[in-house]
């Protein structure tokens, strides 16, 4: 991965991990892919390797990012979906061609055309998303506890009560910023 850019944050579910690449949306936001080639290197990282990208396929990327994102959060809240974000979902769905293949391990995984192109990959990562907003695998949608992320996240924990989209980055920044806190009020605590 290029140095100059943030790492990917990445999950075991394509779409939430798709709009994890806006993270601290509340916050500093931090863009994981600015330029086409940083969706390029994601793409690949998530098993869509594609050739190229232009900026208008970044810009539907985004577009789609954000839709995923909008409409997950209403999910996760029990509000209307947003019909906008849905058309693009909708859109991207139908416009991509991907195969689903079985692999030897039983997995399934996305197998785009020899000329694949990112709408090819789009389409994969808005299926994704029409199939964890619809209900159809066995999780369920939650926002992260960050005040200043708040993600979306798609929770597959046994009691499915998780709190942060990331235990690592979210959920580490609150434990430290609680137990500094703690430390603050009881200072002969870390005596």
């Amino acid at each position: 991965m290029r140095a100059a850019f943030p790492d990917f944050r990445l999950g075991t579910v394509l779409a939430t991990s798709f709009t994890g690449t806006l993270s601290e949306r509340h916050g500093e936001a931090v863009e994981r892919i600015p330029t086409p080639q940083r969706l390029v290197d994601w793409l690949a990282v998530n098993g869509l390797a594609v050739d190229s990208c232009t900026t208008a396929q970044l810009d539907l990327a985004r577009e789609l990012r954000e839709s995923i994102h909008a409409a997950a959060t209403a999910a996760a809240i029990q509000d209307a979906l947003p019909a906008a974000a849905v058309q693009v979902i909708n859109d991207c769905s139908a416009r991509g061609r991907a195969a689903a293949i079985l692999t030897p391990e039983g997995k399934r995984r996305w197998r785009l055309g020899s000329a694949s192109c990112v709408e090819d990959a789009l389409g994969v990562i808005a299926a994704d998303a029409i199939s964890i907003i619809a209900g159809e695998r066995d999780g369920k949608l939650a926002l992260c506890a960050s005040p200043t992320c708040q993600a979306a996240f798609f929770d597959t924990s046994q009691s499915r009560t998780r709190k942060w989209c990331d235990m690592n980055t979210c959920g580490n920044r609150q434990k430290k910023a609680r137990f500094q806190a703690n430390q603050r009020k009881n200072p002969r605590s870390a005596e």
